[in-house]
């Protein structure tokens, strides 16, 4: 090649080689593969003016010639004409890996006839890398119309764009891979935010569809009942209908997914002996499972009328969709059954809040150098509010009081999740400032409009008598000590809001005697008759006042001293109280 191009620098007029010159500045001047091609197709016209020019680039699974660029073609032939290698002329350019020239294509046989008027040809074969990627191909009317110079212009100009072809195809491939995470991460968040599991199919098909154009779609759900796979949802042409076919682990390209819990593409159908036929115009296939914790819960399968459709970025794309779709499916579900738990919680009140009651942990027993305490009452059956105590160990231990947005079973249900999070991530052993973040990421994760918590968390360790809080927008906590009694500085946003957030953390060594109250804003906005506030001062003297009591007698005279100051009045919000005092 180098040889070519010194002595075709040689020979060449200077408008020839100013037009070469100009076709390289092209060449490299950008990523965008049809704005290159056209351009070469006009300044390669002027050097050869031929009547008909196609770039042909190859598909390596089926080893075909389409068309990628041409001249001179009708729409037709540009979308549907294919060569294999080995066929017509350009085919043999790219078997032969060699360029031929053609001065009558009537004396050829190795012509393949689309354009009657078609006399010579010239076919150049794109090698990059000693790899064929392609054929430029020109052709004229007239018989031996071609040079073996113009040949070797172009047997120069189709390594130059062998290389540019390469170029632009990796951007766009990492254009696409970029732009098609950016859309799966859209349809994450979409799908994630469904909470209807008849919804969230109907949605899927569209959100599929979105990532990759298919022909037919079905949505198989696994029933744990018959251990078999449902069809919940069949899409075929842009109609979704309820299906009716049941798959096992191992049957079909279904079960082959999901036995495996690998995606699994067939090429063509009829060459895959686990292929079961259910609609006869299919030709190639991918199924994906989806999987959630470890189990298949469904699987995605896509059909199509067209030989070797699916490849292997769709079955990247789509696994990672349906690790989304899986994770949507059973929070839908899950949703779905706390709603009906919920309306029979409604229905159930007081049983509700009877299973709430058995949520709470009773104040631990044990010795940990303080004395603890802890009281609700709820302004409705159920209730917002709530407490844990942790046990770190036989000298640690953590408490907590939380309030929910809102009132009632949704509150309660909300405050039944928060518990159940709090409690998994107990074992850590997490510091209060750690604890929150962690919790807030994971009530995040699971967001529900609307829906938010204030948490206010303490870890006590005995033998050093040290303190630690941190807090997440809850009442700010008050502290008794050395007879005086005020609130801690503690803020923090709260739970469920905003994903990312860190919190404070405030350390302090006690001495017996001290006291730490946790309180509900149901206490100190408790109001009177005449709509005043009770007040946190009001609170912090009732506490400086009854220092000596017992925790539990504490807890009881705060509540009773809110009550009497309402006057009796109906509790509007929950109170709740943690207390401890250093022994």
């Amino acid at each position: 090649m180098a040889k070519v191009e010194t002595r075709l620098t040689q020979e060449l007029p200077e408008s020839v080689l100013a037009t070469l010159a100009e076709i390289g500045e092209e060449i490299n001047a950008s990523l965008d593969l049809d704005r290159v091609l056209s351009k070469m197709a006009i300044l390669i016209k002027r050097l050869i003016d031929y009547e008909i020019f196609a770039v042909m680039l190859l598909d390596e699974r089926s080893q075909m010639l389409f068309n990628r660029f041409a001249v001179g073609y009708s729409q037709e032939m540009m979308e549907n004409w294919r060569v294999p290698v080995g066929q017509g002329i350009s085919g043999a350019a790219a078997a032969s890996r060699q360029p031929i020239l053609v001065a009558d294509v009537r004396n050829d046989p190795r012509y393949i006839n689309s354009i009657d008027s078609v006399r010579s040809e010239l076919a150049v074969p794109l090698l990059f890398k000693k790899q064929v990627i392609g054929v430029i191909d020109i052709q004229s009317s007239q018989v031996d119309y071609f040079t073996s110079e113009q040949q070797e212009i172009l047997v120069l100009l189709a390594g130059r764009l062998a290389t540019a072809i390469e170029n632009a195809r990796l951007f766009e491939r990492a254009r696409s891979q970029a732009d098609t995470l950016l859309l799966l991460n859209e349809v994450g968040r979409e799908a994630s935010s469904i909470l209807d599991v008849e919804a969230l199919l109907r949605r899927a098909a569209e959100l599929v569809k979105r990532v990759i154009d298919y022909q037919i779609m079905s949505i198989m759900l696994h029933d744990s009942v018959t251990n078999l796979f449902l069809q919940r949802l069949a899409v075929k042409y842009g109609q979704s209908t309820q299906g009716k076919l049941a798959v096992g682990f191992s049957e079909g390209i279904i079960g082959a997914a999901a036995s495996s819990g690998l995606p699994v593409c067939v090429p063509d159908v009829t060459k895959d002996a686990r292929y079961r036929m259910v609609n006869p115009e299919t030709r190639s296939e991918l199924a994906i499972p989806m999987i959630h914790k470890g189990n298949v819960v469904g699987v995605l399968d896509l059909e199509s009328p067209q030989l070797n459709y699916f490849t292997e970025d769709h079955a990247q794309a789509l696994s990672i969709l349906a690790a989304q779709l899986a994770i949507a499916l059973e929070n839908a579900r899950l949703y779905e059954k706390v709603a009906r738990d919920e309306a029979r919680m409604e229905r159930e009140l007081q049983a509700a809040q009877r299973m709430q009651g058995a949520l709470l942990r009773p104040v631990p027993d044990e010795d940990f150098g303080v004395e603890l305490a802890a009281r609700i009452l709820s302004a409705r059956e159920v209730c917002g509010d709530l407490y844990d105590f942790l046990r770190y160990g036989p000298m640690r231990i953590g408490f907590g009081l939380g309030d929910v947005s809102g009132k009632g079973s949704a509150a309660a249900l909300y405050g039944a999740v928060a518990i159940g999070i709090l409690r998994s991530i107990a074992p850590q052993k997490l510091l209060p400032a750690e604890l929150l973040r962690q919790l807030n990421q994971l009530i995040c994760e699971r967001r529900i409009e609307g829906r938010f918590m204030t948490f206010c968390f303490a870890t006590w360790r005995k033998p050093t008598r040290k303190l630690r809080v941190a807090n997440a927008g809850q009442t700010q906590p008050l502290l008794y000590r050395n007879g005086h009694c005020e609130l801690l500085k503690l803020v923090g946003f709260p739970l469920g809001i905003y994903d990312d957030v860190t919190y404070e953390e405030w350390v302090m060594n006690l001495d017996p005697g001290d006291i730490l109250v946790f309180q509900s804003d149901g206490l100190s906005e408790a109001s009177d008759p005449d709509g005043k506030f009770f007040g946190i001062s009001r609170l912090a003297r009732l506490i400086e006042g009854n220092a000596a009591l017992t925790p539990d007698q504490l807890a009881d005279r705060l509540l009773a001293e809110v009550q009497e100051f309402t006057r009796g009045g109906a509790v509007t919000d929950d109170r709740t109280l943690v207390v401890m005092k250093v022994r």
